[in-house]
Protein backbone atom coordinates (compact mmCIF):
# COMPACT_ATOMS: atom_id res chain seq x y z
CA UNK A 1 0.00 0.00 0.00
CA UNK A 2 1.10 3.44 -1.33
CA UNK A 3 1.83 5.93 2.14
CA UNK A 4 -0.55 8.29 0.47
CA UNK A 5 -3.08 5.96 0.85
CA UNK A 6 -2.29 5.59 4.26
CA UNK A 7 -4.37 7.69 6.28
CA UNK A 8 -5.17 6.21 9.70
CA UNK A 9 -3.66 4.39 12.40
CA UNK A 10 -5.80 1.12 11.79
CA UNK A 11 -4.87 1.20 8.05
CA UNK A 12 -0.97 1.68 8.83
CA UNK A 13 -0.87 -1.55 11.30
CA UNK A 14 -2.63 -3.81 8.39
CA UNK A 15 0.02 -2.32 6.21
CA UNK A 16 2.72 -3.70 8.47
CA UNK A 17 4.76 -1.04 8.89
CA UNK A 18 7.30 -1.45 11.76
CA UNK A 19 8.51 1.46 13.85
CA UNK A 20 12.17 1.96 13.71
CA UNK A 21 14.46 4.74 15.14
CA UNK A 22 16.26 7.16 13.46
CA UNK A 23 19.41 6.35 14.57
CA UNK A 24 18.47 2.76 13.13
CA UNK A 25 16.93 4.00 9.76
CA UNK A 26 20.35 5.57 9.50
CA UNK A 27 22.17 2.42 9.90
CA UNK A 28 20.03 -0.19 7.81
CA UNK A 29 20.35 2.18 5.04
CA UNK A 30 23.81 3.12 5.46
CA UNK A 31 24.71 -0.67 5.47
CA UNK A 32 22.51 -1.04 2.00
CA UNK A 33 24.29 2.01 0.47
CA UNK A 34 27.82 0.39 1.41
CA UNK A 35 26.44 -3.20 0.16
CA UNK A 36 25.76 -1.71 -2.86
CA UNK A 37 28.83 -0.34 -3.52
CA UNK A 38 27.46 3.18 -3.77
CA UNK A 39 28.23 6.64 -1.98
CA UNK A 40 26.14 8.01 1.08
CA UNK A 41 28.17 11.25 0.02
CA UNK A 42 27.80 12.15 -3.11
CA UNK A 43 29.65 15.40 -3.85
CA UNK A 44 32.31 15.40 -1.01
CA UNK A 45 35.91 14.92 -2.08
CA UNK A 46 38.99 14.38 -0.77
CA UNK A 47 37.54 12.61 2.34
CA UNK A 48 37.60 9.11 0.77
CA UNK A 49 39.90 7.81 2.79
CA UNK A 50 39.70 9.83 6.32
CA UNK A 51 36.67 11.98 6.76
CA UNK A 52 33.74 9.38 5.51
CA UNK A 53 35.09 6.10 6.63
CA UNK A 54 35.00 7.70 10.11
CA UNK A 55 31.75 9.02 9.75
CA UNK A 56 30.41 6.11 8.37
CA UNK A 57 31.44 3.97 11.66
CA UNK A 58 29.76 6.55 13.78
CA UNK A 59 26.76 6.00 12.01
CA UNK A 60 27.06 2.23 12.14
CA UNK A 61 27.52 2.76 15.77
CA UNK A 62 24.34 4.88 16.26
CA UNK A 63 26.19 7.77 17.54
CA UNK A 64 25.62 11.19 18.08
CA UNK A 65 28.46 12.89 15.81
CA UNK A 66 30.92 15.92 16.04
CA UNK A 67 32.87 17.41 13.38
CA UNK A 68 35.41 19.39 14.16
CA UNK A 69 37.68 20.95 11.85
CA UNK A 70 38.58 24.96 10.44
CA UNK A 71 36.33 26.85 8.35
CA UNK A 72 35.52 25.85 5.14
CA UNK A 73 36.01 22.21 5.76
CA UNK A 74 32.39 21.04 4.37
CA UNK A 75 31.35 19.93 7.86
CA UNK A 76 28.00 21.65 7.40
CA UNK A 77 27.82 19.64 4.19
CA UNK A 78 28.98 16.67 5.62
CA UNK A 79 25.69 16.83 7.93
CA UNK A 80 23.00 17.77 5.58
CA UNK A 81 23.90 14.95 3.31
CA UNK A 82 22.83 12.74 6.47
CA UNK A 83 19.49 12.94 5.24
CA UNK A 84 20.17 10.90 2.16
CA UNK A 85 20.46 7.88 4.47
CA UNK A 86 17.05 8.15 6.02
CA UNK A 87 14.06 6.57 4.65
CA UNK A 88 11.63 8.64 2.15
CA UNK A 89 8.71 8.55 4.13
CA UNK A 90 7.54 8.29 8.14
CA UNK A 91 4.04 8.21 9.96
CA UNK A 92 3.38 10.87 12.58
CA UNK A 93 0.52 11.83 14.21
CA UNK A 94 -2.05 14.31 12.54
CA UNK A 95 -1.90 17.79 15.14
CA UNK A 96 1.64 16.63 17.43
CA UNK A 97 3.95 19.42 17.49
CA UNK A 98 6.58 16.59 17.78
CA UNK A 99 6.30 14.64 15.36
CA UNK A 100 5.05 11.59 17.48
CA UNK A 101 5.22 8.35 16.23
CA UNK A 102 1.40 6.37 15.74
CA UNK A 103 3.09 2.97 17.06
CA UNK A 104 5.20 4.33 19.91
CA UNK A 105 3.51 8.25 20.76
CA UNK A 106 5.20 10.09 23.43
CA UNK A 107 3.51 13.25 23.90
CA UNK A 108 0.45 13.88 25.95
CA UNK A 109 -0.94 14.96 23.28
CA UNK A 110 -0.83 11.78 20.95
CA UNK A 111 -0.90 9.35 23.90
CA UNK A 112 -4.51 11.10 24.49
CA UNK A 113 -5.60 11.26 20.98
CA UNK A 114 -4.82 7.31 20.14
CA UNK A 115 -6.75 6.48 23.54
CA UNK A 116 -9.76 8.06 22.42
CA UNK A 117 -10.24 7.34 18.72
CA UNK A 118 -7.74 4.27 18.86
CA UNK A 119 -7.56 2.82 14.81
CA UNK A 120 -9.39 5.47 13.85
CA UNK A 121 -6.57 8.07 15.10
CA UNK A 122 -5.50 10.38 11.88
CA UNK A 123 -2.11 10.43 10.58
CA UNK A 124 0.37 12.44 7.79
CA UNK A 125 3.56 11.24 6.57
CA UNK A 126 7.17 13.04 7.09
CA UNK A 127 9.43 13.24 3.99
CA UNK A 128 12.99 12.97 5.23
CA UNK A 129 13.53 16.48 3.54
CA UNK A 130 11.73 17.69 6.41
CA UNK A 131 13.31 15.65 8.73
CA UNK A 132 16.27 18.02 8.85
CA UNK A 133 16.99 21.02 11.67
CA UNK A 134 20.23 23.28 11.92
CA UNK A 135 20.81 25.61 14.86
CA UNK A 136 23.71 28.32 14.56
CA UNK A 137 24.74 28.53 18.22
CA UNK A 138 25.36 31.78 19.46
CA UNK A 139 25.50 33.92 22.81
CA UNK A 140 21.97 34.75 22.63
CA UNK A 141 20.52 31.33 22.33
CA UNK A 142 18.66 30.18 25.38
CA UNK A 143 17.15 26.91 27.20
CA UNK A 144 13.68 28.24 26.27
CA UNK A 145 14.81 28.56 22.69
CA UNK A 146 15.75 25.00 22.54
CA UNK A 147 14.42 23.37 24.89
CA UNK A 148 10.92 24.93 25.60
CA UNK A 149 9.41 27.09 28.39
CA UNK A 150 5.73 27.79 29.65
CA UNK A 151 3.29 29.58 27.27
CA UNK A 152 0.75 32.00 29.23
CA UNK A 153 -1.03 32.51 26.66
CA UNK A 154 -1.46 28.99 25.45
CA UNK A 155 -2.27 28.78 29.58
CA UNK A 156 -4.79 31.47 29.44
CA UNK A 157 -6.94 30.01 25.89
CA UNK A 158 -6.80 26.12 27.62
CA UNK A 159 -8.06 28.15 31.07
CA UNK A 160 -5.12 25.81 32.53
CA UNK A 161 -2.99 26.16 35.68
CA UNK A 162 0.71 26.71 35.67
CA UNK A 163 1.11 22.81 37.10
CA UNK A 164 -0.15 21.13 33.90
CA UNK A 165 2.15 20.46 31.52
CA UNK A 166 0.23 21.03 28.28
CA UNK A 167 1.24 24.72 29.16
CA UNK A 168 4.57 23.31 28.08
CA UNK A 169 5.52 25.72 24.63
CA UNK A 170 8.01 22.95 23.00
CA UNK A 171 11.39 24.12 21.68
CA UNK A 172 13.40 23.98 18.83
CA UNK A 173 14.57 19.96 19.71
CA UNK A 174 11.40 18.53 20.76
CA UNK A 175 10.08 19.47 18.01
CA UNK A 176 12.82 17.89 15.68
CA UNK A 177 12.02 14.69 17.27
CA UNK A 178 12.74 11.76 14.74
CA UNK A 179 14.86 14.20 12.89
CA UNK A 180 18.66 15.27 12.36
CA UNK A 181 19.26 18.28 14.90
CA UNK A 182 22.92 20.07 13.65
CA UNK A 183 24.00 22.57 16.07
CA UNK A 184 26.76 24.96 14.45
CA UNK A 185 29.59 26.28 16.18
CA UNK A 186 29.10 24.21 19.83
CA UNK A 187 31.79 26.29 21.73
CA UNK A 188 29.52 29.40 20.84
CA UNK A 189 26.85 27.92 23.03
CA UNK A 190 26.94 29.21 26.06
CA UNK A 191 28.05 26.61 29.42
CA UNK A 192 24.93 26.34 31.10
CA UNK A 193 22.74 25.86 27.88
CA UNK A 194 25.42 23.28 26.73
CA UNK A 195 24.60 21.62 30.55
CA UNK A 196 20.85 21.35 29.00
CA UNK A 197 21.73 19.05 26.30
CA UNK A 198 23.32 16.73 28.62
CA UNK A 199 19.86 14.47 29.75
CA UNK A 200 19.05 15.09 26.50
CA UNK A 201 21.74 13.28 24.96
CA UNK A 202 21.93 10.51 27.15
CA UNK A 203 18.72 9.65 28.88
CA UNK A 204 16.15 11.62 26.94
CA UNK A 205 14.83 13.75 30.07
CA UNK A 206 13.54 17.64 28.91
CA UNK A 207 13.49 19.27 31.93
CA UNK A 208 11.15 22.80 31.73
CA UNK A 209 10.33 25.13 34.62
CA UNK A 210 10.48 22.95 36.72
CA UNK A 211 8.35 20.25 34.81
CA UNK A 212 10.31 16.66 34.47
CA UNK A 213 8.81 15.58 31.50
CA UNK A 214 9.69 12.14 30.57
CA UNK A 215 9.87 12.08 26.67
CA UNK A 216 13.00 10.06 25.31
CA UNK A 217 13.06 11.77 22.24
CA UNK A 218 14.25 9.77 18.88
CA UNK A 219 17.29 12.27 17.63
CA UNK A 220 20.24 12.23 15.74
CA UNK A 221 22.52 14.95 16.85
CA UNK A 222 25.14 16.59 14.89
CA UNK A 223 27.22 19.36 16.13
CA UNK A 224 30.18 21.18 14.54
CA UNK A 225 33.20 22.96 16.00
CA UNK A 226 36.32 24.81 15.40
CA UNK A 227 39.45 23.41 17.18
CA UNK A 228 39.08 25.11 20.93
CA UNK A 229 42.42 26.21 20.58
CA UNK A 230 41.29 28.84 17.93
CA UNK A 231 38.08 29.90 19.46
CA UNK A 232 38.49 32.55 22.10
CA UNK A 233 34.68 32.62 22.63
CA UNK A 234 34.08 29.50 24.39
CA UNK A 235 34.57 25.93 24.89
CA UNK A 236 33.11 22.89 24.48
CA UNK A 237 32.67 21.70 27.86
CA UNK A 238 34.09 18.07 29.26
CA UNK A 239 30.87 16.42 30.20
CA UNK A 240 29.11 17.51 27.09
CA UNK A 241 31.87 15.79 25.12
CA UNK A 242 31.64 12.71 27.20
CA UNK A 243 27.66 12.45 25.95
CA UNK A 244 28.95 12.51 22.05
CA UNK A 245 29.60 9.27 20.96
CA UNK A 246 32.46 10.35 18.26
CA UNK A 247 34.45 13.35 17.44
CA UNK A 248 35.31 13.09 13.56
CA UNK A 249 38.14 15.80 12.69
CA UNK A 250 37.95 17.45 8.78
CA UNK A 251 40.96 18.95 7.07
CA UNK A 252 41.18 20.72 3.94
CA UNK A 253 41.99 19.40 0.66
CA UNK A 254 45.39 17.47 0.31
CA UNK A 255 45.95 17.49 -3.37
CA UNK A 256 45.59 20.46 -6.07
CA UNK A 257 43.24 17.69 -8.13
CA UNK A 258 40.60 17.46 -4.98
CA UNK A 259 40.99 21.10 -4.52
CA UNK A 260 40.12 22.12 -8.22
CA UNK A 261 37.55 19.45 -8.24
CA UNK A 262 35.42 21.26 -5.64
CA UNK A 263 36.16 24.73 -7.13
CA UNK A 264 35.26 23.63 -9.85
CA UNK A 265 31.99 21.94 -8.38
CA UNK A 266 30.94 24.69 -6.61
CA UNK A 267 31.48 28.03 -8.27
CA UNK A 268 28.56 29.80 -9.22
CA UNK A 269 29.24 30.28 -12.77
CA UNK A 270 27.04 32.17 -15.72
CA UNK A 271 26.86 30.12 -18.74
CA UNK A 272 27.56 32.51 -20.90
CA UNK A 273 30.84 32.60 -18.79
CA UNK A 274 31.45 29.22 -19.30
CA UNK A 275 31.11 29.30 -22.98
CA UNK A 276 32.98 32.33 -23.39
CA UNK A 277 36.21 32.21 -21.66
CA UNK A 278 38.83 29.14 -21.58
CA UNK A 279 40.51 28.89 -18.51
CA UNK A 280 43.79 26.99 -18.94
CA UNK A 281 44.57 24.03 -16.82
CA UNK A 282 48.12 25.81 -15.45
CA UNK A 283 45.71 29.00 -14.39
CA UNK A 284 43.85 26.52 -12.10
CA UNK A 285 46.34 25.00 -10.69
CA UNK A 286 48.09 28.47 -9.82
CA UNK A 287 44.13 29.39 -8.46
CA UNK A 288 44.41 26.22 -6.06
CA UNK A 289 48.21 27.00 -5.22
CA UNK A 290 47.08 30.46 -3.48
CA UNK A 291 45.18 28.47 -1.01
CA UNK A 292 48.11 26.39 -0.23
CA UNK A 293 50.58 29.12 -0.08
CA UNK A 294 47.85 30.78 2.34
CA UNK A 295 47.63 28.29 4.90
CA UNK A 296 51.80 28.13 5.34
CA UNK A 297 52.01 31.78 4.95
CA UNK A 298 53.69 34.10 7.41
CA UNK A 299 51.30 36.66 7.43
CA UNK A 300 48.21 34.55 7.73
CA UNK A 301 46.70 33.11 10.77
CA UNK A 302 47.02 29.40 10.47
CA UNK A 303 44.94 28.38 13.42
CA UNK A 304 42.02 30.17 11.84
CA UNK A 305 42.26 28.66 8.66
CA UNK A 306 41.63 29.09 4.61
CA UNK A 307 38.30 28.24 3.79
CA UNK A 308 37.89 26.46 0.68
CA UNK A 309 35.18 29.06 0.05
CA UNK A 310 38.20 31.48 -0.94
CA UNK A 311 39.42 29.40 -3.98
CA UNK A 312 35.57 29.39 -5.09
CA UNK A 313 35.28 33.00 -5.21
CA UNK A 314 38.36 33.66 -6.70
CA UNK A 315 37.30 31.31 -9.44
CA UNK A 316 34.19 33.23 -9.70
CA UNK A 317 36.26 36.51 -9.45
CA UNK A 318 39.02 35.76 -11.76
CA UNK A 319 36.35 34.46 -14.72
CA UNK A 320 34.41 37.89 -14.11
CA UNK A 321 37.78 39.51 -15.19
CA UNK A 322 38.55 38.04 -18.20
CA UNK A 323 34.89 38.79 -18.91
CA UNK A 324 35.41 42.29 -18.21
CA UNK A 325 38.09 42.41 -20.22
CA UNK A 326 36.82 40.78 -23.55
CA UNK A 327 33.14 42.75 -23.16
CA UNK A 328 35.69 45.94 -23.24
CA UNK A 329 37.59 44.96 -25.92
CA UNK A 330 34.43 43.82 -27.76
CA UNK A 331 35.73 40.51 -28.10
CA UNK A 332 33.08 37.05 -28.20
CA UNK A 333 36.18 34.48 -26.67
CA UNK A 334 38.87 35.17 -24.71
CA UNK A 335 41.53 33.17 -22.63
CA UNK A 336 42.55 33.57 -18.75
CA UNK A 337 45.60 35.32 -18.43
CA UNK A 338 47.79 35.80 -15.45
CA UNK A 339 47.84 39.32 -15.27
CA UNK A 340 43.69 38.63 -14.76
CA UNK A 341 44.62 37.35 -11.27
CA UNK A 342 44.89 40.67 -9.87
CA UNK A 343 41.15 40.80 -10.04
CA UNK A 344 40.78 38.01 -7.40
CA UNK A 345 42.56 39.80 -4.38
CA UNK A 346 39.07 41.15 -3.29
CA UNK A 347 38.37 37.52 -3.03
CA UNK A 348 41.08 37.08 -1.13
CA UNK A 349 41.34 39.55 1.51
CA UNK A 350 38.20 39.09 2.58
CA UNK A 351 38.79 35.51 3.42
CA UNK A 352 42.33 35.16 5.50
CA UNK A 353 42.42 36.27 8.59
CA UNK A 354 46.18 37.92 9.42
CA UNK A 355 48.77 37.58 12.04
CA UNK A 356 50.31 41.35 13.22
CA UNK A 357 53.04 40.85 10.77
CA UNK A 358 50.17 41.15 7.61
CA UNK A 359 48.29 43.62 9.39
CA UNK A 360 51.34 45.45 9.19
CA UNK A 361 51.81 45.05 5.19
CA UNK A 362 48.36 45.20 4.50
CA UNK A 363 45.72 42.87 2.90
CA UNK A 364 46.23 43.89 -0.42
CA UNK A 365 50.08 42.99 -0.35
CA UNK A 366 49.67 39.79 1.35
CA UNK A 367 46.86 39.07 -1.27
CA UNK A 368 49.26 39.75 -4.22
CA UNK A 369 52.04 37.93 -2.44
CA UNK A 370 50.46 34.66 -2.32
CA UNK A 371 49.76 34.95 -6.02
CA UNK A 372 53.46 35.42 -6.37
CA UNK A 373 54.41 32.43 -4.06
CA UNK A 374 52.11 30.23 -5.77
CA UNK A 375 53.68 31.32 -9.62
CA UNK A 376 56.95 30.54 -7.74
CA UNK A 377 55.80 27.46 -6.09
CA UNK A 378 54.13 26.37 -9.80
CA UNK A 379 57.38 27.56 -11.65
CA UNK A 380 59.84 25.26 -9.90
CA UNK A 381 58.09 22.53 -10.64
CA UNK A 382 57.57 22.52 -14.06
CA UNK A 383 60.76 24.24 -15.54
CA UNK A 384 64.45 23.39 -14.25
CA UNK A 385 64.89 24.62 -10.62
CA UNK A 386 67.25 28.02 -10.67
CA UNK A 387 68.50 27.59 -7.25
CA UNK A 388 69.54 23.52 -8.19
CA UNK A 389 71.61 25.20 -11.45
CA UNK A 390 73.33 27.74 -9.73
CA UNK A 391 74.18 25.66 -7.10
CA UNK A 392 75.74 22.90 -9.61
CA UNK A 393 77.30 25.50 -11.69
CA UNK A 394 75.32 24.17 -14.66
CA UNK A 395 73.98 26.37 -17.73
CA UNK A 396 71.35 28.57 -17.27
CA UNK A 397 68.39 27.78 -19.72
CA UNK A 398 66.77 31.00 -19.53
CA UNK A 399 69.83 33.29 -20.49
CA UNK A 400 68.66 33.49 -23.88
CA UNK A 401 65.42 35.26 -22.44
CA UNK A 402 67.40 37.02 -20.01
CA UNK A 403 69.66 38.84 -23.15
CA UNK A 404 66.44 39.09 -24.76
CA UNK A 405 64.87 41.27 -22.27
CA UNK A 406 68.49 43.04 -21.93
CA UNK A 407 68.51 43.77 -25.58
CA UNK A 408 64.64 45.21 -25.85
CA UNK A 409 64.19 48.95 -24.02
CA UNK A 410 61.16 47.43 -21.92
CA UNK A 411 58.07 44.57 -22.10
CA UNK A 412 54.38 45.77 -22.03
CA UNK A 413 51.71 43.79 -21.32
CA UNK A 414 48.33 45.81 -21.01
CA UNK A 415 46.18 44.65 -19.04
CA UNK A 416 43.20 45.02 -21.02
CA UNK A 417 45.17 44.58 -24.37
CA UNK A 418 43.16 42.36 -27.08
CA UNK A 419 43.45 38.97 -27.64
CA UNK A 420 45.27 39.45 -30.71
CA UNK A 421 47.72 42.09 -29.34
CA UNK A 422 48.48 39.85 -26.35
CA UNK A 423 49.61 36.47 -27.93
CA UNK A 424 51.32 38.93 -30.50
CA UNK A 425 53.51 40.21 -27.59
CA UNK A 426 54.13 37.41 -26.07
CA UNK A 427 55.48 35.24 -29.07
CA UNK A 428 57.69 38.55 -30.03
CA UNK A 429 59.73 36.72 -27.37
CA UNK A 430 61.11 33.82 -29.56
CA UNK A 431 63.39 32.48 -26.85
CA UNK A 432 60.43 31.87 -24.54
CA UNK A 433 58.15 29.38 -26.60
CA UNK A 434 61.91 27.60 -26.86
CA UNK A 435 61.94 26.77 -23.31
CA UNK A 436 58.39 25.39 -23.88
CA UNK A 437 58.81 23.51 -26.28
CA UNK A 438 62.03 21.76 -24.56
CA UNK A 439 60.30 21.35 -21.62
CA UNK A 440 57.39 21.52 -21.29
CA UNK A 441 56.44 19.99 -24.68
CA UNK A 442 52.94 18.44 -24.48
CA UNK A 443 51.48 22.23 -23.55
CA UNK A 444 48.55 22.90 -26.24
CA UNK A 445 48.68 25.80 -27.98
CA UNK A 446 45.69 27.51 -26.45
CA UNK A 447 47.59 27.45 -23.00
CA UNK A 448 51.04 28.22 -24.09
CA UNK A 449 50.21 31.99 -23.83
CA UNK A 450 49.15 31.32 -20.29
CA UNK A 451 52.56 29.35 -19.79
CA UNK A 452 54.58 32.13 -21.94
CA UNK A 453 53.68 34.49 -18.75
CA UNK A 454 54.01 32.00 -15.80
CA UNK A 455 57.59 31.73 -17.00
CA UNK A 456 58.11 35.78 -16.77
CA UNK A 457 56.15 36.18 -13.54
CA UNK A 458 58.52 33.21 -11.84
CA UNK A 459 61.96 34.90 -13.62
CA UNK A 460 60.82 38.07 -11.37
CA UNK A 461 60.49 35.76 -8.35
CA UNK A 462 63.89 34.76 -8.97
CA UNK A 463 64.54 38.23 -9.53
CA UNK A 464 66.34 37.64 -12.81
CA UNK A 465 63.76 39.56 -14.73
CA UNK A 466 61.70 42.99 -12.90
CA UNK A 467 58.13 43.54 -13.30
CA UNK A 468 56.89 47.21 -12.81
CA UNK A 469 53.10 47.75 -12.16
CA UNK A 470 52.18 51.07 -14.24
CA UNK A 471 48.47 51.92 -14.70
CA UNK A 472 47.41 49.68 -17.54
CA UNK A 473 49.55 46.67 -16.96
CA UNK A 474 53.07 45.22 -16.38
CA UNK A 475 56.44 46.27 -17.64
CA UNK A 476 59.09 43.48 -17.91
CA UNK A 477 63.30 44.51 -17.76
CA UNK A 478 66.08 42.38 -16.90
CA UNK A 479 67.02 43.56 -13.13
CA UNK A 480 70.07 45.70 -14.04
CA UNK A 481 68.02 47.64 -16.69
CA UNK A 482 65.80 48.24 -14.28
CA UNK A 483 67.89 49.19 -11.62
CA UNK A 484 69.89 52.05 -13.66
CA UNK A 485 65.97 53.31 -14.60
CA UNK A 486 65.57 53.74 -11.30
CA UNK A 487 69.12 55.39 -10.78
Amino acid sequence: MKTENIKTLGELKKSGYVSKSIKDELRDNLREKIKAGKSAFEGIHGFENSVIPELERAILSRHNINLLGLRGQAKTRLARLMINLLDEYIPYVDGSEINDDPLQPISRFAIELISEKADETPIKWLHRNERFFEKLATPDVTVADLIGDVDPIKAANLKLSYADDRVIHFGMIPRANRCIFVINELPDLQARIQVALFNILQEGDIQIRGFKVRMPLDMQFVFTANPEDYTNRGSIVTPLKDRIGSQILTHYPESIEIARTITEQEAQLDTRQQQSIYVPSLAKDVLEQIGFEARESEFVDNKSGVSARMSITAYENLLSTAERRALKSGEDKTTVRLSDFLGIVPAITGKVELVYEGEQEGAAFVAQRLIADAVKTLFSDLFPKIEKLEKQGQSNPYKEIIDWFFAESGFELADEASEKEYRKQLDSIAPLTDLIKKYQPETEKEDSYFTKELVLWGLVEYNKLSKDRFTEGFQFKDPYGSYISKL
